[in-house]
């Protein structure tokens, strides 16, 4: 269009070069559209690195992005990025390649700067701190080790007694302690350590932290420190994702299993963090005379008594409110009036949306038009069930919000993905983010 601001989109055919978004490193433009055509001659094919990445996040890259995508005999294969990580090195396999940056009418960031060349395809290859594999696949450090095969032929799991030596592992025995990598130095960049701690049965595990001082950030989603209640991941609720330099509380698990998660990613470093964990016997349990037992031995909190939210295992902390000396809880569910998420399994949401930054409802009517357009699809309804529950998640009346369960969002990828790609539009969500759970109070079906 005539007002298309300076440096929107090109095309780019000499064998090598740069673009970026408009105005970097100052902040982008709202409502942008750019894309850039890389074409090189043939035989070679187009090599991109992003050098640096501030884009309105987090995953599934919904409101702003960057997009990679080349078009092969049989599909396109379409890549998005957005966040505060610059992503590995692309090594495409086609000499044509369109570069999409889009934006919305919110929050902007500083935007990306890229460079392209043209390789011979036998001669692929990545920044020197990443990983080579599957003949041309780059993977940032973070990825290397992590226990999840990200490469086809999972080399990248393969040799790894020599990584993370002091970062993460499973631990056992009545006491122990962890450690960020190279504490009290600095920890290195694009860290993921996990710690798996067991106790006998009959025990409950405290975590204490000593030290603590990680990237100090509104929002924990650079550098943190998460504790889950249970031996993965993925099975439990979140005791807690700490950052900045604010020691945390003491943790107690509510039975013998507990995981620690340490991410840091590729920019500011701190000193971390050092903790020490205890096992405690339920029947030497006691509570200090200002704090409330639970039936499992966890002590809560005097604030956590009739606060809405279910503590304690059986919600005993939740019993006998009404003569409470605490102020009565009220609840801050609200009626969905989005008229597409209307007469789903439930009518309760709650806002802010603190998983997608969405402050109301109206908020989110405004993002949802943008899936109106795929209303005549025969698999709108997974999708509409997925959308909704992640713009207006569902809202229990005794406190909380709860996001859909990954079942959700795999069977509307499943029913979905291939008519979005017919419209060039990828798959949007990362479902394995999502809890992997059919309890229906600890992730939605919409």
């Amino acid at each position: 269009s005539p007002d298309r601001p300076l440096g929107c989109g090109a095309v780019l055919t000499d064998l090598e070069g740069s673009f970026s978004s408009p105005n970097h490193p100052g902040s982008y433009p709202p409502n942008l559209l750019c894309m850039w055509v890389i074409q090189v001659p043939a035989p070679f094919v187009v090599q991109i690195h992003v050098l640096n990445l501030a884009v309105e996040g987090p995953s599934p890259c919904l409101f702003d992005w960057l997009e990679v995508q080349e078009q092969m005999a049989l599909s396109s294969v379409v890549i998005r990025f957005c966040g505060n990580v610059a992503p590995p090195t692309v090594n495409t396999n086609s000499s044509k390649v369109w570069v999409t940056f889009r934006s919305d009418g919110t929050i902007a960031g500083s935007g990306f700067a890229a460079q392209y060349r043209a390789l011979l395809p036998g001669h692929k290859s990545c920044s020197r701190d990443e990983f080579l594999c599957d003949s041309g696949r780059c993977l940032l450090p973070a990825s290397v080790c992590d226990g999840h095969p990200n490469c086809q032929d999972q080399t990248d799991e393969s040799n790894c007694s020599h990584k993370h030596k002091d970062c993460g592992g499973q631990k056992s025995g009545p006491s122990g302690h962890l450690s960020s990598p190279n504490h009290p130095g600095n920890y290195p960049h694009q860290q993921l350590c996990i710690w798996h701690l067991s106790v006998e049965e009959g025990h409950v595990i405290t975590l204490s932290f000593r030290n603590f001082s990680l990237e100090t950030q509104d929002v924990c989603e650079f550098d943190y420190v998460e504790v889950h209640d249970s031996l993965n991941t993925g099975a439990g609720r979140v005791l807690g994702r700490f950052c900045g330099t604010t020691l945390p509380p003491d943790l107690t698990s509510s039975g013998p299993h507990m995981s620690v998660v340490f991410v840091a990613d590729e920019g500011v470093a701190d000193s971390g963090f050092n903790a020490t964990y205890q096992a405690v016997s339920l029947l030497d349990r006691t509570c200090a005379s200002n704090q409330f037992a639970c039936s499992t031995g966890e002590c809560l909190q005097p604030q956590w008594l009739c606060d809405g939210w279910n503590d304690c295992p059986d919600a005993a902390d939740e019993h006998g409110c009404d003569n409470s000396t605490y102020p009565p809880f009220i609840s801050s569910c609200e009626t969905i009036e989005v008229e597409m998420c209307r007469g789903l399994s439930y009518n309760l949401t709650s806002f802010p949306n603190i998983w997608l930054s969405i402050a109301d409802q109206r908020e989110a009517a405004a993002l949802l038009q943008q899936y109106r357009v795929l209303m005549d699809l025969a698999c709108f309804q997974p999708l509409r069930r997925l959308v909704c529950g992640m713009f207006l998640p569902q809202c229990s009346p005794q406190g909380g919000v709860l996001q859909p369960c990954r079942s959700v969002c795999s069977s509307a990828e499943q029913q979905c993905s291939q008519a979005l790609d017919l419209f060039s539009f990828s798959w949007p969500f990362n479902c394995h983010l999502l809890p992997d759970l059919h309890d229906p109070t600890e992730c939605s079906l919409p």
